[in-house]
């Protein structure tokens, strides 16, 4: 992994980062509705399968690996991994876990399901140790289907990378239906880069 500062200078996006950075701080979140009939009906695992796909898709986008190195300087990481919940139904609480992402399907689900082997019964909020700094977050709801969804940090105007929650899917006439929330920082994403992102996700799934 690297980190490869942008050279405000040259970088296309200068006033939009700008305005969006420091004039009009502006965060902002998409909802939509993803078919994922190929996924059911390959009976293959729901969140290792998009955590996987949602992980090719932000590594495959410039926009969505952006980040502010340790000493503030704008950047983008040349991969990134997938950071995610799990849930402990006696608790009721919920851990994180990160998997180190690989182009090779097969091979992130073995690395997925030894991490929650490993990992998945420790309560600790962070219950995978040494968590790097290029990761991305994603949660699932998965009692609940929505319509919108989004996050309100404090310190959200300074924090690029994107954030992915996904809730219950549901069946109609058309297929099966995920709904996804995709959050990202105004600043180093549009809604251009967003659609775009979508649409390839749609295409893996």
């Amino acid at each position: 992994m690297e980190f490869i500062p942008v050279d405000l200078d040259t970088w296309a996006r200068k006033e939009h980062f700008e305005h969006y950075f420091h004039q009009v701080p502006c965060t902002y979140s998409m909802t939509t509705k993803l078919d994922i009939t190929p996924l059911i009906e390959a009976k293959e695992r729901l969140y290792p399968a998009m955590l996987y796909r949602i992980a090719k898709a932000v590594n495959q986008y410039q926009e969505f690996r952006m980040d502010l190195g340790p000493d503030g300087t704008l950047g983008f990481y040349t991969e990134m991994h997938p950071c995610y919940t799990i849930f402990h139904q006696d608790s009721e609480t919920f851990s994180n876990l990160w998997t180190e992402y690989t182009d090779d399907y097969e091979a992130f689900c073995r690395a997925y399901q030894q991490d929650l082997e490993q990992f998945g019964s420790c309560k600790d909020m962070m219950a995978k140790p040494d968590v790097p700094v290029n990761t991305f977050p994603v949660s699932m709801v998965p009692w609940e289907s929505f319509e919108g969804f989004n996050l309100n940090l404090q310190n959200g105007y300074r924090y690029l990378p994107p954030i992915f929650t996904m809730g219950k899917y549901q069946r109609d006439e058309r297929g099966v239906w995920l709904p996804l929330s995709i959050q990202v920082n105004h600043a180093v994403c549009d809604g251009f880069h967003v659609c775009r992102f979508i649409a390839a996700l749609r295409e893996m799934i």
